[in-house]
């Protein structure tokens, strides 16, 4: 299994993953908005993408190919699925693990229908073949099917008509230039704030028929990492425990004990998030430390704490990855409730520069 795939499965394993699994398939498919007006957030983007749509239907052509960036869980398949809808052409969905050969794309393309859109989630995992393949077809809207094998080998041109790619990637950086640039409109999607986490869960609750109070919303909002996918999976869970305990309108103090039960505290950690501070700053002192041994000190794979449970502590600056090692920040030392030391590692003049020029990719985990 690849490493990113690692990362992912054991994202999908946790409440506050941001990965769908079947379940988030099935209740994202009913919660689901049909139009960029329904859309909640991303409020430039969809600004841009509304002019996109609208300018193609007044010339008459298909849209320009369009690739959305972006964490999981933000709503790149939905918008997807809206292009789709707001152009009145059917939708086409694939990934790019799927097409692992340049044969597997051209039955794909060959099979479509004018205007037709695309979608490719995880672009940047396609074989390279099909990748260059595209290439062709995104700008000439033709492919060449090579038959037979080498010297009698023969290529036959296959023209295709017009369609509008979408393509979806949590990389955008693992993306070749090539193909970037063949892409008319790219979108990156921001995580949420909680104001318009609340909005979306005030949709979805109304879809559900929930009965919630504001601060109910705000709750489960402030609990939710900036992700609708995962204020979705909460707000299932929130619905399950006022059912069981037959409570008819769920407030703060309900939305709270069901997510405390579920073990996701008000700031959106986990059980794996508190584990790796708690190490982090009662068996290390708060750093420097490195990667492999702050694993073994949770009890966890590798691959599961730097995929999994660190880019949420980075991004809320809980915890920060310098050349020498992982060290908690004061926030981290705060939301255990305890009194950050005077020699707390992120004091450190050196470590406080390399926190700033340093990138996490060329860091080199010190041993213990």
């Amino acid at each position: 299994m690849a490493y990113e795939e690692r990362g992912a499965a054991q994202g999908q394993q946790r409440l506050v993953g941001a990965e769908g699994d079947l379940d988030d398939q099935q209740l994202e498919a009913s919660l689901r908005p049909g139009t960029l007006d329904d859309f909640v957030g991303q409020k430039r983007v969809r600004a841009q993408l509304s002019l996109v749509l609208e300018a193609s239907k007044l010339r008459g052509r298909t849209a320009d190919h369009v690739l959305m960036s972006g964490p999981p869980g933000l709503g790149k398949t939905t918008l997807a699925m809206i292009i789709a809808q707001e152009l009145d052409v059917p939708l086409r969905i694939s990934s790019g693990p799927a097409i692992q050969h340049a044969g597997d794309l051209a039955a794909i393309l060959s099979s479509l229908t004018h205007g037709e859109v695309l979608f490719l989630d995880e672009i940047h995992r396609m074989s390279r073949p099909a990748e260059e393949m595209l290439y062709m077809a995104m700008e000439d809207f033709r492919v060449d099917i090579v038959v037979g094998k080498g010297a009698g080998a023969t290529s036959i041109p296959l023209d295709l008509p017009p369609f509008t790619l979408v393509g979806a990637t949590t990389r955008a950086g693992l993306l070749p230039g090539p193909l970037r640039d063949r892409f008319g409109f790219t979108g990156h999607l921001e995580f949420y704030s909680v104001a318009e986490l609340e909005l979306v869960l005030r949709r979805s609750a109304g879809l559900l028929d929930l009965n919630m109070t504001s601060e109910g919303f705000y709750e489960v909002a402030s609990r939710s990492r900036g992700t609708p996918r995962i204020a979705n999976r909460l707000l299932r869970r929130v619905r399950d425990w006022a059912l069981v305990h037959e409570v008819d309108l769920i407030d703060a103090r309900t939305a709270g004990a069901a997510l405390d039960m579920y073990e996701v505290d008000a700031r959106g950690l986990d059980r794996l998030d508190r584990n790796v501070l708690s190490a982090l700053v009662t068996k290390f002192n708060g750093g420097p430390v490195g990667l492999s041994t702050l694993a073994i000190a949770v009890g966890e794979e590798t691959e599961t704490v730097e995929t999994v449970a660190e880019p949420f502590l980075v991004r809320e600056g809980l915890l920060g990855r310098t050349p020498r090692g992982r060290i908690a920040m004061a926030a981290a030392w705060e939301h255990l409730g305890l009194n950050v030391p005077d020699h707390a590692a992120f004091k450190d003049p050196a470590l406080r520069t390399a926190l700033a020029t340093e990138s996490p990719d060329e860091e080199q985990p010190t041993a213990f």
